[in-house]
């Protein structure tokens, strides 16, 4: 059992008979009455969000997850294909399973899918992915004192703001969780 305040965004857990992925996490305090919990919850079987609120002091029971080692091959527009590294097998996800983690895809990636139950429920990306800048404006020197930044399109289609100092052709550690630049990779 783990509590409510060790849930996260993308752990399985299970309410009733029924297995939940959370996709939103809000911790609500307000004034004397004690904490809140607002979860927006995905069934992994059907598909099917909901939203329920618990208390802070609420006990769940997590679902046993199994992570597989995949490669990225490409999406066709409506699914994204997969090829399990071990035992070769193509698996296809809808853009719905894959979700934000699209804009961090690159052909031959290699990451993991979360599985339950023999079905998958989400992409577990790594923190960091490196990808490179396709369009972005030229930064002036005499730029850099401010620290300001500038609008980049990533090789993903992801938009990126970055330092003046980076250009097209640069290839730069974008942070999955939120989606900001890191640092110049190497």
């Amino acid at each position: 059992m783990i509590g409510a305040g060790e849930l996260h965004k993308g752990m399985a857990i299970e309410l009733g008979e029924k297995v939940y992925q959370v996709t939103d996490y809000h911790h609500i305090k307000m004034g004397r009455g004690s904490a809140t919990i607002r979860l927006k919850l995905r069934d992994i079987r059907t598909g099917n969000s909901i939203e329920r609120s618990f208390q802070a002091s609420e006990k769940f029971t997590p679902a046993f997850l199994e992570h597989r080692q995949v490669q990225y091959l490409y999406n066709d527009g409506q699914l994204y294909y997969f090829m399990d590294s071990e035992t070769y097998e193509q698996i296809e996800l809808t853009a719905d399973q894959v979700g934000e983690a699209a804009n961090y895809l690159k052909d031959g990636a290699s990451i993991k899918i979360l599985t339950c139950q023999e079905k998958t429920i989400s992409l577990d990306l790594p923190a960091a992915v490196e990808l490179q800048v396709v369009e972005t404006e030229p930064g002036f020197k005499g730029n850099t004192a401010t620290g300001a930044s500038k609008p980049a399109k990533m090789e993903t289609g992801l938009t990126v703001q970055v330092p003046l100092f980076i250009n097209v052709g640069d290839k730069i550690n974008v942070s999955t969780q939120n989606g900001t630049y890191l640092e110049k990779a190497n």
